[in-house]
């Protein structure tokens, strides 16, 4: 078997990179930071010239979002990638893709906010991610990464699920796993669907209309009122189906854990660290990560913090998931929040002394 190529490179440089990997056939952005590396990335290696794939700067955000829209409408693979408050610019072209079942994917470098905010990291978009942040019920799948390696991963993986269940799917990252270096093995290189293919995948998509069927129409308004319950049922029905398939997290040292720490993203990684030290300080406690934000891992949490003395949710932000992990727990465990603002990225020294001053306080369980 051949060696894998090992690269040096930036979690916004791996998801251009991985993009053009899994055939992506367009993106339309606009330059912000931290994320302004993706389309840099994108326009150095020039796709056009090799698979095709169109890379388009956009006038802004707005632009943009309603690019992927028409595209995605023709089948194809899109994308774009912003940071917060450009994310924030996006919420309706998105609700709108909800609404009409396109798949597509959007990348989210988080940045410190609210408003113009801070160039610098923060996780403070939970909310806007796992709620559909736009008008109207919906949600969109959101993957979170915590290395470079799985800002590569999760672009296939992103594509699939969009594809799958003709719906969004979010890469909610951060400006600390966005801007770090590590090494990353990239995926293989598939090439773009032809025409014939996305006829037979996406036969739903305006690819021109043939004398043997209706036309397909790509819109997410409907005036009758009993007639878009029906829809807003079959969109229900298809998260739940999501929710049963396609939920992920990770575990470590949990077994015989009396203490959990939950974070996701870069936070997990400072988390792990945290986990170390408090073992080496003699407390016996274990990392759950959620992988998918939304559908959130509720269930697995819920068994795995049964018996458990307290539950540490460990996030950049003011405190968001903890609302996910107080729901999944039911009140069975003490659930408390820790975190950093302003762009301020906690130590895992940090993240120790707050358990201990909960233990300390009455709070957890001794």
């Amino acid at each position: 078997m051949a060696e894998k190529e090992i690269l040096l490179m930036k979690g916004n440089e791996a998801i251009a990179h991985a993009a053009i990997r899994c055939g992506c056939d367009a993106y339309f952005g606009y330059p912000i930071t931290p994320q302004s590396e993706v389309i840099e990335t994108l326009a150095e290696l020039k796709p056009w010239e090799t698979t095709g794939m169109v890379v388009l700067q956009a006038e802004s955000e707005v632009a943009s979002i309603n690019m992927v829209y028409g595209a995605a409408g023709a089948g194809k693979k899109v994308f774009t990638s912003s940071s917060s408050p450009g994310v924030a610019l996006m919420q309706e072209g998105i609700s709108y893709m909800a609404g009409a079942e396109l798949p597509g994917v959007f990348i989210n470098v988080q940045r410190g906010g609210p408003g113009l905010g801070t160039i610098q990291p923060s996780q403070s978009d939970y909310f806007q991610s796992t709620r559909g942040g736009g008008n109207g019920d919906y949600y969109v799948i959101v993957l979170a990464p915590s290395s470079v390696q799985e800002m590569a991963d999760f672009m296939d993986l992103a594509f699939t699920l969009a594809f799958k269940y003709r719906m969004p799917a979010m890469i909610l990252s951060d400006g600390v796993i966005g801007q770090m270096m590590e090494k990353v093995v990239l995926p293989p290189v598939k090439p773009r669907r032809t025409e014939e293919e996305i006829k037979k995948e996406c036969p739903w998509a305006t690819f021109g209309r043939t004398p043997d069927r209706k036309p397909n129409i790509i819109t997410s308004l409907e005036l009758q009122p009993e007639v878009m319950e029906i829809r807003n049922q079959k969109l229900l029905k298809k998260y739940e189906l999501v929710k049963e398939n396609e939920v992920r997290y990770e575990t470590s040292q949990c077994e015989d854990a009396d203490y959990l720490f939950v974070a996701f993203g870069s936070a997990a990684r400072i988390s792990e660290k945290a986990m170390e030290l408090a073992r080496e300080a003699g407390l016996k406690v274990g990392l759950f990560r959620p992988i998918t934000l939304w559908p959130f891992p509720d269930k697995q949490l819920e068994a795995l913090a049964k018996g458990k003395k307290g539950v540490l949710s460990v996030e950049i932000n003011a405190g968001q998931m903890v609302e996910d992990v107080r729901l999944a727990t039911h009140g069975t465990v003490p659930v408390e929040h820790f975190g950093r603002l302003g762009g301020i990225v906690p130590d895992p020294e940090e993240i120790v002394n707050s358990l201990k001053e909960n233990i300390k306080s009455g709070r957890f369980n001794g």
